[in-house]
């Protein structure tokens, strides 16, 4: 994952105060580190952005000729390592060739902990990751009420996707939410706290799903993602089964 920013420096501060991230540089930015993994870098930009999460590819040129050809759009020029592509129903992805010994940090405080995708034209969404990526596609849904697929490869699943309901508002763009890692001795309510310390936003206030502990937010220029501490899963209701998620675009 990546996050443009015009004041590098700034960044580093929010995110150093929020997860307690340290920094290592790098070709294109500064890389930053859970537990010696990287998990996210930050990007000195002339216009800030969302946070962009990056799919593997052997081959990002190849991978966005095969986009492009499904239906997709090609953002700016591949290269053979990098490519950022919009997918037909309109979100933003990238992708990235690594070498084989590159190693992503999914443990810790402040580490990647899940992404999905929210889109109104799901069909299309799931034909388009399906041929592209070769995603094994589950609904664990009703598929009316409540339509979100799972996305796996040989079995283990990497991705969620989430149809756009009447909880959004009609000119919420389709868009990837990427969530990190609350530890459990810190909590979900804590680092929504210390985000508005730092100078962000919560946008969703902490709730339980079955997965874990969520809370949407916004750091200090704006940009949103998640937050989640799986330890504090809690089973739906009656009453909340096929009820609508909040999403921080809502607004």
């Amino acid at each position: 994952m990546d996050l443009a920013t015009t004041d590098l420096q700034a960044s580093i501060d929010f995110y150093t105060g929020l997860f307690g991230w340290y920094y290592a540089d790098s070709a294109g930015g500064t890389v930053a580190v859970v537990d010696g993994l990287p998990v996210a870098e930050l990007v000195p930009a002339s216009q800030p952005s969302a946070w962009t999460l990056y799919l593997g590819s052997p081959h990002a040129r190849a991978t966005a000729e095969r986009a492009h050809a499904l239906g997709g759009t090609v953002l700016g020029e591949p290269t053979e390592v990098s490519t950022v592509v919009v997918d037909p129903s309109g979100a933003a992805i990238g992708f990235r060739h690594v070498p084989p010994d590159w190693l992503f940090g999914t443990n810790g405080h402040g580490a990647y902990a899940w992404a999905e995708l929210n889109t109104r034209d799901v069909q299309a969404a799931d034909a388009f990751f399906h041929e592209l990526c070769g995603y094994e596609i589950t609904q664990i849904g009703d598929g009316q009420a409540v339509d979100y697929t799972l996305w796996a490869i040989e079995g283990e699943t990497v991705l969620g996707r989430q149809r756009m309901g009447g909880a959004f508002a009609p000119d919420t763009p389709p868009h990837w939410m990427v969530y990190f890692t609350a530890a459990p001795e810190i909590g979900t309510d804590s680092v929504a706290s210390r985000v508005l310390e730092l100078g962000g936003q919560i946008t969703v206030e902490p709730y339980d799903t079955p997965f874990g502990r969520i809370t949407v937010v916004a750091d200090h220029v704006g940009s949103v993602f998640s937050v989640i501490d799986p330890s504090r899963s809690s089973p739906l209701s009656d009453d909340e089964v096929g009820s609508a998620i909040d999403d921080p675009y809502d607004e």
